[in-house]
């Protein structure tokens, strides 16, 4: 943690993705835009976060769970699919929506029928229905 908060240009620097993830947790980040600024150090690490953020959708807190869906999504890494899918089941509606979304931006076919299982879930529909229409931009 630096003086006002995690240091996540540091953390970025030595491609601390355990720290990165921890820093997605705390409401004090939230509110303070850290996680926001985690989660696109996250992206820019790219392929070697992607199996520690796969482990962090299964975290205990939502808020790491989602903060991981959104940054997967952002890596667009196909090893990310079948464990978003099975995202789209969480307990948290957001990150049912963010697994959503997530999928919609990484593009794999495979997600096509759980968005389309997911457009019952009230909670999710809108951004089902916009990861769909990606991905059916991505195929024409």
């Amino acid at each position: 943690m630096g003086f006002f908060g995690p240091n996540i240009e540091k953390m970025e620097a030595k491609r601390d993705v355990k720290g990165l993830i921890k820093a997605l947790r705390s409401d004090k980040h939230v509110k303070g835009g850290y996680r926001r600024e985690a989660t696109g150090a996250l992206i820019r690490i790219g392929a070697p976060a992607v199996e520690p953020l796969i482990q962090a959708l299964k975290d205990k807190d939502p808020v790491i769970r989602f903060g991981a869906a959104d940054a997967l999504g952002g890596i667009g890494d196909k090893r990310a699919v079948e464990p978003l899918i099975e995202a789209l089941k969480d307990e948290d509606a957001a990150v049912r929506a963010w697994a959503a979304l997530a999928l919609g931006n990484i593009g794999d076919e495979r997600a096509v029928e759980p968005l389309t299982k997911a457009l019952k879930d009230e909670a999710v529909r809108r951004l089902a229905e916009e990861a769909l229409e990606k991905l059916k931009a991505k195929k024409s």
